[in-house]
């Protein structure tokens, strides 16, 4: 406070010491810039050498700035004297005070000003001791931990943005409306969207009939195939999945070389079909003739003759089924094909057949068919598809089991053909792949019931040729039931060019 040239008990000196001592103690209480490396005897030298330099500095610039009083006296004495002659000395002195008073807190606010740019600038915060210290640490601590978590989010978010947008499969975000909000780069490619597109509905912008008919379903939706519409020469497997509240997830697959695979095994299949039908049906017609020879009467001849028959016959069923799926997979049926048929009259033969196959097993096969109900479609396509269910209840239901045949219409007006019986039953995890070709579930049990695996294939594509579904349920150790359903009368097809 000497530093300021004024005595202690001098009211004005002591405002200006006071204010200088503040910002000398505020300078050299200021961290240095120790290594913290540093001996603490080295590191404290340090500091009272540089404390020492700074306090000097201070007081070198109190010293030059005693000028500014000096201007404040004789700017007080010059108030008075040009007061003192424009309204009078006695008013002068009065306001003599209140002037003096304005010319030093004007002086002392400049000096604490540029005393201020004296005080060291440092990055690091005024250390606080006590239980303010405690909480200032923490809540920087805090803050530097939120820091990072929000830069490895913002990181987390880009890779994940990076990696959805470079997803080789079409990717498109919905809202519950339909509309577009979020595309990858695979659904510009495939489905021809562009950035421009997103927040306008999907079905407006692709209005294949198919397609929009398919985006109106509810979330039990099956996978769709269809030709994307950037590009006739490739087909797209299409689903949807939820995502996130009131979101859904389309995603689009290219299946065009798949398809082109399917295309050659179906080509294949059919042509090796057609090739053995020939040959085993001359081999079958010669088993048959030297059964009927005298040498087909003995015994031990007899038995290896009657084996090749019946492999040859189950060959020859085989092919027959391969050339049918095949033409249901790859052709469409002629409009000369299709007429009303009666189903119960369809039916009847198909139930004789299996009491036949029945035999000594003693199944109890009931029918209830509904005479006057008729559907319109192939005879043979769908013959062949009722026989197969019908079949199928017979070989897998224990001796004395229960096969019921049911033709009528259901609650909605819809035509149902419906197979249950009391066999051993199907395991969930089974069902979804029961249409498959050759597929099993026992291949001991299948053969030696003399299936070919095909059977529910060609149902399958029966009912889809006709416009209706198959449905399966299943308990194990109770039952089966398949049902083929048709659509309501009203929305039967006259044509087989409107068929489903």
């Amino acid at each position: 406070m000497w530093a300021t040239g004024f005595r202690p008990n001098d009211g004005y000196g002591s405002c200006f010491g006071l204010a200088d001592e503040l910002l000398i103690s505020l300078m050299t209480d200021s961290r240095p810039p120790f290594p913290d490396d540093l001996p603490s005897p080295t590191r404290l030298e340090r500091r009272a050498q540089l404390r020492q330099l700074r306090l000097a500095e201070a007081r070198q610039r109190a010293w030059r700035e005693e000028g500014v009083l000096v201007l404040a006296v004789l700017a007080l004495a010059s108030m008075v004297a040009w007061g003192g002659a424009a309204i009078g000395w006695e008013a002068a002195w009065a306001l003599a005070p209140v002037s003096g008073l304005l010319i030093y807190t004007v002086a002392l606010l400049w000096r604490v000003i540029y005393l201020a740019r004296a005080l060291p600038v440092t990055s690091q915060p005024r250390r606080v001791w006590g239980l303010p210290g405690l909480i200032q640490v923490r809540q920087r601590r805090l803050s530097r931990r939120w820091s990072r978590r929000q830069r490895r989010l913002v990181a987390l978010l880009k890779r994940y943005h990076h990696s959805a947008m470079t997803v080789p499969d079409a990717m498109v975000v919905l809202t519950a409306e339909r509309e577009i909000e979020w595309i990858n780069h695979a659904a510009i490619d495939m489905l021809g969207l562009n950035r421009s597109d997103i927040g306008l509905r999907l079905d407006d912008l692709w209005r294949t009939p198919a397609f929009i008919a398919w985006l109106k379903q509810g979330d039990d939706r099956p996978a769709l195939e269809i030709v994307a519409p950037s590009d006739e020469t490739r087909t797209l497997s299409l689903r949807i999945e939820p995502y996130g509240p009131d979101r859904y997830l389309l995603i689009g697959r290219d299946v065009t070389a798949l398809h082109r695979l399917q295309g050659v095994r179906q080509d294949f299949v059919a042509n090796v079909s057609h090739e053995l039908r020939t040959p085993l049906t001359v081999l079958a017609g010669y088993v048959e003739t030297l059964l009927d020879t005298e040498e087909g009467h003995d015994p031990q001849m007899h038995r290896i003759l009657s084996n090749m028959h019946q492999q040859a016959d189950r060959m020859r069923r085989i092919v027959e089924d391969l050339l049918l799926l095949s033409r249901l997979e790859t052709s469409q049926p002629d409009a000369d094909w299709f007429e009303t048929i009666h189903v119960a009259r369809l039916v009847g033969p198909i139930l004789n057949d299996a009491r036949l196959v029945s035999g000594e097993e003693g199944h109890d096969i009931r029918a209830d068919l509904d005479p006057a109900l008729t559907v319109w479609g192939v005879p043979r396509e769908l013959q062949s598809a009722f026989s197969n269910l019908v079949f199928n209840a017979v070989k897998y239901t224990p001796a004395g089991g229960r096969v019921e045949v049911r033709w009528a219409r259901d609650d909605q007006g819809r035509a149902v053909f419906s197979v249950c019986d009391s066999g051993i039953g199907i395991e969930a995890r089974h069902i979804p792949r029961l249409t498959e070709r050759f597929y099993r579930i026992d291949v001991g049990r299948s053969r030696s019931r003399g299936g070919t695996g095909l059977g529910l294939a060609i149902v399958k594509h029966v009912a889809l040729r006709h416009g209706a579904r198959l449905e399966i349920d299943s308990t194990p150790g109770e039952g089966s039931c398949f049902r083929v359903i048709f659509p309501a009368p009203a929305a039967w097809p006259s044509s087989p060019a409107n068929m489903g």
